[in-house]
């Protein structure tokens, strides 16, 4: 899904995966999960929030626009519930050996918020990501500028289960031409909602934008009564987080309006989601490498970057759709659990090489 882009197109992101799978893994038995970090670069500002019953966080309350740290290092998302968060250790402890943090009398603390999901089921409730991981992925993330990223069965999307298929990591960028100024965005999500990506009546996604846009048709009718007879998701193996950046300047207020904005894309691409067992959270960063002039015809009474916040925030919401379709529609199985591709592969008949 190269034409869509990458939150990497955002400069100065980078993202790292770290994954551990058995070949011959089955469902709660052999390693099937993950760590995937994004590197931010200096002076990145950022901000969170979470729509989810059911989150599983760190760092996230050094991240709301009255509290005193307001730049981010890093930000990890990873799979193994809450023994997950673990990994952030390890990112601490890469990011502390590079001097990025806040410099203090004696050393540096780096600002690693993070955020898991719930696979524990897929790859076996002993087998998780720990500080390892988390070293490892920001290790990788040390790459090129611009590097895209893997996506589907990769780093924190292992084990993602998008409600009755195989979830993943999916990632999708675009361009904003403003004031003479051009601004990027981009959002990298790790699907594994409760909620279905994929209508069983019909075997597309929910927007009839994104069906045109992926080029995706109808699949045949053996293949829907297939994917009707589908297991459905167990009501405990969820939770979709995400990030979205941009290289405009922010405050940490605007950030976090923008990743308020940015849940409206899982809300199009996930029926239901943010639900009481998810753990929905999206984290948002502004690089400030572009300085956008205030938006005309913003009111005079309203914050300066409110027009821009109103423009970034709309397409971070659609980078944020697409990304979660790229999720699932790059996914391998793992465990066993059946993919999009694989199920209904007659949706991409009319896509040259017959697959996403």
């Amino acid at each position: 899904m190269s034409d869509l882009g990458a939150i990497t197109d955002v400069a100065g992101i980078r993202v790292g995966h770290h994954e551990r799978l058995d070949p011959d893994a089955s469902l709660g038995s052999g390693w099937a999960t993950g760590t995937t970090v994004v590197l931010t670069p200096p002076g990145t500002v950022g901000a969170v929030d979470g729509r989810g019953g059911a989150p599983g966080t760190r760092e996230t309350d050094l991240l709301d626009p009255a509290n005193s740290v307001r730049w981010v290092d890093a930000v990890v998302l990873s799979g193994g519930s809450a023994y997950g968060l673990a990994a952030a250790d390890g990112v601490m402890a890469w990011l502390e050996e590079q001097g990025r943090g806040v410099a203090l009398d004696g050393g540096v603390v780096p600002i690693v918020p993070a955020a898991v999901i719930f696979d524990l089921p897929v790859g076996g409730w002993d087998r998780r990501p720990t500080a390892e991981f988390g070293y490892a992925a920001a290790q990788a993330a040390a790459g090129p500028d611009g590097e895209s990223p893997r996506v589907g069965s990769v780093g924190a999307g292992t084990g993602a289960r998008a409600g009755m298929l195989k979830g993943g990591v999916g990632t999708a960028s675009v361009t904003l031409d403003l004031e003479d100024q051009t601004v990027t965005v981009g959002a990298l999500v790790v699907v594994n909602p409760t909620g279905e990506v994929i209508d069983d009546t019909t075997g597309l996604p929910w927007s009839a934008q994104l069906i045109e846009e992926f080029g995706l048709t109808a699949p045949p009718s053996e293949q829907l009564s297939i994917l009707g007879g589908l297991a459905p998701k167990s009501a405990g193996l969820n939770t979709t987080i995400a990030v979205v950046a941009t290289d405009a300047a922010l405050s940490p207020a605007g950030c976090r309006r923008v990743a308020i904005a940015a849940q409206d894309g899982l809300a199009r691409t996930i029926r239901p989601a943010h639900t009481p067992v998810d753990g929905d959270t999206v984290f948002a960063l502004a690089t400030g490498a572009v300085e956008v002039p205030p938006i005309a015809g913003t009111p005079d009474a309203m914050s300066p970057e409110t027009g821009l916040v109103t423009l970034v925030g709309a397409a971070a919401a659609d980078c944020m759709a697409r990304a979660v379709l790229v999720g699932v529609l790059a996914a391998d199985s793992v465990a066993a659990i059946p993919t999009y591709r694989g199920t209904l592969p007659g949706a991409f008949a009319d896509r040259a090489g017959g697959r996403s």
